[in-house]
């Protein structure tokens, strides 16, 4: 493996990780109050855009990186929508 492959898969790993602390704590506590809905939503379309560019160039890292991360960023973002607006129906329910 060379220097660009190596540090292209590190850039890869670094980030994708980055997401694991917080999709943790989000799950755990459930609060989201202090996390950006527009951020989130930003970042996981960038997500798929990422994964269908890696598909179509047949670039692995990419793809795996990118899916790993969705999965993180959209299972924070699932929280965040059901806290945004799960709220506002059970309260026009009542």
């Amino acid at each position: 493996m060379d220097l660009t492959m190596l540090l292209g898969n590190l850039a890869a790993f670094l980030t994708t990780a980055s997401f694991l602390p917080q999709a943790i704590q989000t799950i755990r506590t459930r609060d989201t109050q202090g996390i950006s809905l527009s951020m989130y939503v930003m970042l996981v379309c960038g997500l798929i855009l990422w994964t269908v560019y890696g598909l179509l160039n047949g670039l692995l890292p990419i793809i795996l990186a990118n899916v790993v991360t969705f999965f993180f960023a959209g299972t924070i973002l699932i929280y965040k929508l059901r806290a945004t607006y799960g709220k506002s129906s059970r309260s026009l329910k009542q």
